[in-house]
């Protein structure tokens, strides 16, 4: 597999101005607003690769440690290595402005600095005719007693070459959640009990013990079969079902009739019912 690696070590933070696109494409208007969407003109030091091979870019300055890479399919994919090189610039940048700030108010206010990080790796969930499923693994640093990490999601329309949210695959979110969310919140309280070494009531006061939406996660359309979506992934990342000590909680649920019944008509070719 060709790796196009670029080590960058003890180079200044260099801080290069972003103007935000909307380039994520959701019909149904349910795109998460937590999901960063790449500029549309690059800016920093880490220019857009040419086409072909997985990119691996790690930048090592005194204020920050930055860390980006994706798989060899992903950069293989008309459209999509530059879409994720331009989302690399604007984290990039995103990072050595926070970075600079927090070194400006912790000498202010007489603390030690501490170097801040960001980490984002993508990888390929299924590889279809039509779709490029990614995921990303994302862990920061910027202060405090820890750092933090969570997930990340696309979905790539090889014909348009557009990045879509798996929300967007459904009629509704609320739509997704009727048929999912039950499934979803038994094997919650499942995983739950056993990291907990108790039963989880959901008594409404506890958000720790609450039922957790579809939306409220990062959600993964799979496959099996290589042809079509019959997977669906469920990734929910610390403070969301449980403290940060609990961890992260991962599941994979099969597509069902009842599933396929709220995938929006013009995506269900390219799902399929176990």
């Amino acid at each position: 597999m060709m790796i196009r690696r670029f080590t960058l070590l003890t180079v200044p933070a260099l801080l290069a101005a972003c103007v935000p696109a909307d380039d994520v494409d959701d019909p149904a208007a349910s795109s998460s607003p937590d999901t960063p969407v790449p500029p549309d003109v690059p800016g920093g030091e880490a220019a857009p690769a040419p086409l072909g091979g997985a990119r691996e870019v790690e930048e090592r300055t005194d204020l920050f440690l930055f860390a980006y890479s994706y798989p060899q399919a992903a950069g293989e994919t008309p459209g999509l290595a530059d879409w994720l090189d331009r989302r690399l610039d604007r984290e990039r940048d995103g990072l050595a402005k926070r970075a600079e700030r927090g070194r400006r108010e912790a000498r202010d206010d007489g603390f030690p600095f501490n170097s801040y990080s960001s980490r984002t790796a993508w990888e390929v969930v299924a590889d279809l005719p039509d779709w490029l499923s990614l995921s990303a693994d994302l862990s920061s640093y910027s202060g405090g007693a820890h750092p933090n990490y969570g997930f990340d999601t696309i979905v790539w329309n090889k014909e348009e070459a557009a990045a879509m949210e798996p929300i967007a695959f459904f009629d509704s979110a609320q739509a997704l959640d009727s048929v999912l969310g039950p499934q979803l919140c038994d094997a919650l309280n499942e995983e739950r009990e056993k990291r907990r070494g108790q039963p989880v009531e959901d008594s409404g006061d506890d958000l720790f013990d609450a039922c957790v939406k579809p939306d409220e996660t990062n959600v993964l359309l799979g496959s099996t079969n290589g042809k079509t979506i019959n997977r669906i992934g469920i990734q929910i990342a610390p403070y969301i079902a449980g403290p940060y000590a609990e961890g992260s909680y991962e599941f994979t649920f099969p597509v069902t009739a009842q599933l396929m019944g709220v995938v929006r008509e013009e995506y269900k070719p390219a799902f399929a019912a176990d």
